[in-house]
């Protein structure tokens, strides 16, 4: 079933705040949006509406973090991770305080938004900052279990979320460790790792390419940092090819963090799929990741053309 992995967090929200009264969740004028709503409405006494203003967000987050609660701040990605990131460097990460920033709506398929709101660069920024955690699930069953696992911990963490509706990849309860990567489909020589909605656009295109006689492996990376890297390097090592498939720019995102692991422990040519160092254009999310080959086809293409 096809849902936002938006959707999935606001739900997962919603039974971790009923189950924990130290969790507290807070908005930046985007609940309906983010689906943190969802939280809003059952612990309403835990629920702050911020406003318009993000970095208070942040600042009043870590505060609530400071006196022993797990604080989720949500909004989109471009104005989580955007006008805030000094109070995330400063009053969030270096004091180390227990808060998690949700950042909805990232990447191109935010839609007819724009520029203005595509948050393409999110990942980057969020991994630049000593000790910040990444999570970016590829679907609604795999952003609840990101949800429970952070919940759990003390750790400073971010969470990528998406607009548009994706496809299943796992049974809901049934996600395997989510800090570590995943082999959806093992194929021979050629690799692609993936991560949040590209991870359905390389089974997409694994599906084209078998029909073919050209049988790829499909690694799901829900981590970005910390990395698994032990898992990362067992692939690059029984792989010839390499390619990474992310829905954000090719610098510093899910595409660099595998090329660092490799030049480090397995050198290999890493092929990255992913928007070029532009700004995307306006239009709706399946136009979008079309012309910029980040859907099944564009994946398929990719990979075709190398090989």
């Amino acid at each position: 079933m096809a849902r936002a992995t938006r959707e999935a967090y606001g739900e997962e929200l919603a039974k971790l705040v009923q189950e924990d009264p130290k969790i507290v969740v807070l908005d930046a004028d985007l609940a309906g949006s983010t689906h943190s709503i969802k939280a809003g409405k059952v612990a309403p006494e835990r629920f702050f509406d911020m406003g318009i203003a993000e970095a208070d967000m942040i600042g009043t987050a870590a505060g609530l973090a400071a006196s022993g609660y797990t604080a989720f701040a949500s909004t989109f990605a471009m104005f989580a991770t955007g006008r805030p990131w000094e109070q995330i460097r400063n009053s969030v990460v270096y004091p180390h305080l227990n808060v998690k920033i949700a950042g909805s709506h990232a990447g191109i398929s935010v839609g007819e938004d724009g520029v203005s709101h595509q948050a393409i660069e999110d990942i980057a920024i969020m991994r630049s900052i000593p000790t910040m955690e990444i999570y970016c699930p590829a679907d609604a069953a795999e952003t609840k279990a990101v949800v429970d696992y952070v919940a759990k911990t003390t750790e400073p963490c971010y969470i990528r979320l998406g607009r548009a509706k994706v496809e299943d990849v796992y049974e809901e309860g049934n996600v395997p460790d989510i800090t570590k990567i995943h082999v959806l489909a093992q194929g021979q020589k050629i690799a692609v790792f993936a991560t949040g909605l590209m991870v359905k656009s390389a089974l997409e295109a694994r599906e084209m390419l078998l029909k073919e006689g050209v049988d790829i492996t499909v690694v799901d990376v829900c981590a970005i940092k910390p990395a698994d890297e032990a898992g990362i390097v067992e692939v690059l090592k029984n792989h010839d090819v390499i390619f990474t498939a992310e829905e954000h720019n090719i610098i510093n995102g899910l595409g660099s963090m595998i090329a660092e692991v490799s030049v480090t422990h397995c050198p290999r040519f890493i092929h990255r799929i992913g928007l070029p160092d532009t700004f995307a254009e306006s239009g709706s999310a399946a136009v979008l990741l079309h012309a910029y080959g980040l859907d099944g086809e564009g994946v398929y293409n990719a990979i075709k053309s190398h090989i």
